[in-house]
């Protein structure tokens, strides 16, 4: 259990059995109730997140159909072996590595494993060896998804001998990592060992040199060290995570391990993906360029919406702009499926792009599909390198053409008029003109500068349908289409550069691609050096990757290991690493990272197991709100760990000083046990509910060095000590003088230590700003806490059993 792994419990543990060998029972039995309220808070937090990311994930086991002495059998999918030959089609899941022996119209969706947005159009070419994995159209990897089409493949790796298999072998194999927060809490916990035993050990000395009694110095020792041990921390640090996870989660991030909360906020690079989590993960035509102008299109838009303004199906004389819409229809196998009030997109992301791009223009797919029957199809092969449609169009075959610019242009002869009503701007913007032929260069170049901002460029044409290649097209015109980036992204990319971290984009699709999505999102920033591709990364040894790393911000056409090394590289100069990712390949990066955060709709179960963190809307803003919860969560529990040190150290001077003026030992380990668990452990749980302060998010991130008390607060805890010290001495001396004994005196010591830390929480509220500019309502609790823990100190006072404790 993770809860009896702290330092701190260590020592507590330590300190249970040598009170019990005292026979001490009363404080033996004080901290072993410690523990067991420790365990009790901590246990149900984590498996309360962990069950949180088990509802998210649905198990399916993918079943596989392949040829088994001649016969076609259906089988699961991890009893198919090597050599097996494996049938595909729409829909599947594939069981295994594959060589491709023969494929129809074969498109998969890799992006669980390469990150790229679009599918892959798959082949039989023979490739070069060392051809990137995101480009070896002639293999289909496990756990990809056939999008449309057919194929027959052999079984060429299965289990951990397929690519899959070899990046669950790297996260397998990644050892134990310890979060910012369990690094400093040993650290401290270290620091803590140290002082309880220098200051025993000289107290003990200084005790014997005076002339007290070796068995009464051991017992003053043991109370030093339990005054020493901030027994409450262990408690309140769970209370503080277990906070910080509830807020989290209100924001759409689920933590699955209670440090996770603090390590975001100490983070100070974030290794993001780009599709899903920057962007929307949906094609989504945003220009439409035609003799008409060009028609820019906003990413965001309502599926359910987009054709309730469907005007008339467009005609011969329509506009090329309303013409090119009905190509984007036409010549499209994607469907809009309506059930109830709902509208359903169905189909490869590329074609539902242009069908949602047509409705948005006011066209009604459907009806058009019914007033332009189609007479024959001409499906897109990665060799034609375009799809069209003949449809019967006013009774005469009319052909609609899509693909790549450079294939369509090498049909057409002309292209469409623009209309009438189109102004000389955008006549200009067009590059065509109304009386001049087709000009494929300047075709050509809109098609370039389209590219160049990101856009996957298709071309639209039609004409008479000859029966066979088509020829002699009137061009309509080209679409641009890109997987958005997520509204609130650009914003919260800015925040977290203002909060000193930053934001590198590290993603599978193409360097073109990523580059204008990291441009628009601000992670590019002026002098960084452009995209390094995986293949550059391989040409360069780990000490020039972590250089290059201060001015690269984009990487692009990457796999798992490439990623990996990033993160690495990252964590090697100093930097605290959240690392995003959705499929198989981003699981070794989450793993090694210091914090991996996987998405919880769109992830893989792989990813979200290697995750510390789910996000349940896999949006990037959820990441940045995150961060700035784990920056108010370290906040306060450094406040704790202030307050309980200074009461620490006044005991620490109290104990030494009483055997310098000859006096009794003014409070006994069960009363320090009950000032800091009882009395103490009231108020340091209300800090754990101390609301943000100004300005969490404009501080730079914390050192991966940094202690978990700040010099400042380590000079302001030995004052504030020294002064409380100085109180609960006088008091007990004055108490002695009044001769009712060493019993009272203790109790009005231990009362007055009471009633000085309930002040003294106030001024624990903030590191930097006065006790006097805080609002004392921002956190009631602290108030009720406060005034509870005079009052239960009062009430142990006049009570039988508690008086043991107490007095």
């Amino acid at each position: 259990m993770n809860q009896f792994k702290s330092p701190l419990i260590a020592i507590l543990l330590v300190a249970a059995v040598i009170t019990l060998a005292l026979g001490e029972f009363m404080d033996s039995g004080v901290i072993a109730a410690v523990l067991a309220l420790n365990a009790a808070i901590g246990y149900p937090q984590e498996r309360r997140a962990e069950a949180s990311v088990r509802a998210l994930i649905k198990l399916v086991a993918p079943h596989a159909r392949v040829l088994r002495d001649g016969r076609e059998v259906d089988i699961d999918g991890a009893d198919v072996v090597p050599g097996d030959v494996a049938l595909l089609q729409s829909g599947d899941r594939i069981p295994a590595d594959l060589r491709l022996i023969h494929t129809i119209e074969l498109r998969v969706d890799e992006s669980l494993l390469t990150g790229e947005s679009t599918v892959v159009s798959k082949s039989l070419d023979v490739l070069a060896a060392d051809t990137a994995l995101a480009d070896r159209r002639n293999l289909a990897f496990t756990g990809s998804s056939v999008a449309s089409g057919r194929a027959r493949g052999l079984a060429v790796a299965t289990g951990a001998a397929t690519q899959i298999g070899h990046i669950a072998a790297v996260v397998r194999d990644a050892g134990p990592r310890l979060s910012p927060l369990e690094v400093r809490m040993r650290r401290f916990a270290q620091q803590i060992g140290a002082v309880v035993a220098i200051a025993c050990v000289a107290t003990f000395a200084l005790g014997i040199g005076l002339g007290r009694p070796a068995p009464e110095m051991f017992f003053v020792a043991v109370a030093l060290a339990v005054a020493a041990i901030p027994e409450g921390l262990p408690v309140v640090l769970t209370v503080a995570l277990a906070v910080g996870v509830r807020r989290m989660a209100k924001r759409n991030a689920i933590l699955r391990r209670l440090n996770a909360v603090e390590t975001l906020g100490s983070t100070s690079l974030i290794g993001s993906d780009k599709t899903g989590t920057l962007t929307e993960n949906r094609m989504t035509v945003l220009e439409l360029w035609s003799a008409s102008g060009t028609h820019a299109f906003t990413s965001d838009f309502d599926v359910a919406a987009i054709a309730r303004d469907a005007r008339e199906v467009p005609g011969e004389a329509a506009s090329p702009q309303d013409l090119a819409a009905l190509a984007c229809v036409l010549a499209n196998e994607a469907e809009l499926v309506r059930t109830g009030g709902t509208l359903e997109l169905l189909g490869d992301p590329t074609e539902t792009a242009l069908l949602v791009a047509a409705a948005r223009l006011g066209i009604d797919p459907e009806r058009a599909r019914v007033v332009y029957p189609s007479l024959r199809e001409i499906p897109f092969e990665s060799e034609r390198r375009y799809a069209a449609s003949v449809r019967d169009f006013a009774g005469k075959p009319r052909l609609f053409a899509k693909g790549a610019p450079e294939r369509i242009l090498e049909m057409c002869d002309r292209r469409a008029g623009h209309s009438g009503s189109a102004s000389a701007a955008l006549d200009r913007d067009a590059a065509l003109d109304r009386d001049a032929a087709l000009d494929r260069d300047a075709v050509l170049a809109q098609a370039e500068r389209m590219a160049g901002r990101g856009l996957r460029v298709l071309a639209l044409a039609h004409g008479d349908d000859s029966g066979g290649d088509p020829r002699g097209l009137e061009l309509l015109g080209l679409v641009g289409m890109l997987d958005p980036p997520r509204q609130g992204v650009a914003d919260a990319i800015r925040a977290c550069q203002a909060a000193g971290i930053r934001v590198v984009m590290i993603t599978g699709d193409h360097a073109v691609t990523a580059w204008a999505i990291a441009r628009e999102l601000h992670i590019a920033q002026p002098g960084d050096a452009g995209v390094m591709t995986g293949a550059e990364l391989e040409q360069i040894d780990d000490a020039e990757l972590a250089r290059k790393l201060h001015t690269t911000s984009v990487f692009a056409r990457v796999t798992a290991g490439h990623k990996l090394r990033v993160v690495e590289a990252a964590k090697a100069i100093g930097h605290v690493v959240a690392v995003t990712g959705d499929g198989v390949n981003d699981a070794p990066a989450l793993e090694h990272a210091d914090i991996g955060v996987a998405m919880g709709r769109s992830g893989t179960d792989v990813a979200r197991e290697a995750s510390d963190m789910v996000l349940a809307d896999d949006n990037f803003v959820s990441i940045h709100a995150a961060v700035e919860e784990g920056r108010v969560t370290f906040d306060n529990v450094r406040k704790v760990t202030f307050f309980l040190v200074s009461t620490g150290v006044s005991t620490l001077i109290v104990i030494p000083l009483s055997l310098v003026f000859g006096l009794p030992l003014p409070l006994l380990p069960a009363q320090l046990l009950w000032l800091n668990l009882a009395t103490n452990g009231l108020q340091d749980v209300a800090l754990a509910f101390e609301p943000k302060e100004r300005g969490v998010l404009d501080r730079p991130p914390r050192p991966r060095n940094e202690p978990i008390v700040s010099r400042l607060l380590r000079e302001r805890a030995a004052l504030a000590g020294a002064v409380m010290a100085a109180c609960v001495l006088w008091l007990f001396i004055d108490a002695l003088e009044t001769g009712r004994g060493e019993v009272y005196a203790r109790n009005v010591a231990l009362t007055g230590l009471v009633t000085a830390m309930a002040f003294h929480v106030g001024s624990s509220r903030s590191e930097h700003r006065s006790a006097l500019s805080l609002s004392p309502f921002s956190n009631r609790f602290l108030i009720l806490s406060q005034v509870a823990a005079i009052t239960l100190h009062a009430g142990a006072l006049n009570f039988g059993p508690t008086q043991v404790c107490c007095g």
